[in-house]
């Protein structure tokens, strides 16, 4: 018979307590665990009767935390974080041509230099195994959070965070965003103020995204209103290609602008004031001690300094360009 410690923190009971804790919406939360609400229902009130008080209570429509709620919360993250780092101990000790290393990539990334760095790094480590999920900026904190990715490859400075104590950031390189239209007039127009761009329409990334916070954020600091959106995609090729069949404009990260050739008629021009960020490899707190990720960061930093991010995306567009010239 388990014990009423093990029915508390089963991995069952962690995982729906913090999944509703986070969402604090039962349908949404319950659809996140692929159950039913119901099941959801019934299993936190059978962690409610193990613990002896109620974790939530609602006011109104809304859900809240009630004091053993926080006090469970807390010791949910500390265990969370104790087996953590007890992993990471384990790892440590372990070969640094073997095992897998797995990477979480924002999904607005230009992933083309990444791409070609991991076919590299297989030639040089054919034992390491490169497992890459292209992710939200959400789906990156928890996948963090819970060990289930050991980088991060991601935008900064990012606010969605609390903790930055126990994480750590190798910065790749800087980026700004760059304006990409279709209106001749301007078309030789380096810098464009961000007031005139809110004279078109926009296609943007969804709320809660990284760079649709970014552009925000950056509207309302010069005092300016922010685009009107008329669609919201989650890749910038999604994007690039809204762009080239319709007469929206939209604002992508200057690396993934230089890394694909611009259509007939397509223009861009650097924001005035410029909106930068960096971008970074985010990491828990003494991962790169691990030989194998620690090996996989030099490697790249070596790989960059051979010839540098920019260098590359040019490289990355001169070839892009050959092999459209030659399919033409």
């Amino acid at each position: 018979m388990r014990t009423k410690q093990e029915k508390i923190f089963s991995s069952k009971a962690l995982t729906y307590f913090l999944q509703l804790s986070d969402t604090m919406n039962y349908t949404q939360a319950a659809q996140i665990l692929g159950i039913t609400q119901p099941a959801l229902t019934q299993q936190i009130k059978k962690l409610e009767h193990t613990i002896g008080a109620p974790l939530f209570y609602s006011v109104g429509k809304k859900l809240r935390l009630t004091d053993a709620g926080y006090t469970m919360l807390s010791a949910s993250h500390e265990i969370n974080r104790v087996l953590n780092n007890a992993t990471d101990e384990i790892q440590q000790s372990s070969n640094a041509s073997q095992g897998e290393i797995s990477i979480g990539i924002l999904s607005s990334i230009e992933t083309q230099i990444f791409e070609d760095f991991i076919a590299h790094y297989y030639q040089k480590e054919p034992g390491i195994k490169i497992i890459v999920h292209m992710l939200t900026r959400k789906e990156i904190w928890e996948n963090l959070e819970n060990n289930k990715v050991d980088l991060a490859i991601m935008y900064l400075p990012d606010d969605s965070i609390k903790n930055w104590k126990t994480y750590q950031s190798r910065k790749i390189t800087s980026e700004s965003l760059v304006f990409i239209h279709h209106d001749e007039k301007i078309a030789r127009q380096k810098r464009i103020k961000l007031q005139k761009t809110i004279n078109y329409n926009w296609v943007t990334y969804p709320e809660e995204f990284y760079l649709d916070g970014v552009i925000k954020e950056a509207y309302k600091n010069a005092l300016v209103n922010r685009p009107h959106s008329v669609a919201c995609f989650t890749t910038p090729d999604q994007i690039r290609h809204f762009v080239n069949a319709t007469d929206v404009v939209t604002a992508l990260p200057e690396s993934y602008v230089m890394a694909h050739p611009r259509k007939k008629g397509v223009f861009t021009a650097k924001l005035d004031p410029v909106i930068s960020f960096d971008l970074d490899f985010v990491f828990r707190r003494d991962k790169d001690s691990i030989p194998r990720i620690e090996s996989f960061l030099n490697e790249f930093e070596a790989y960059l300094a051979k010839k540098g991010y920019t260098e590359r995306l040019e490289e990355i567009t001169n070839n892009r360009l050959k092999e459209h010239s030659d399919n033409d």
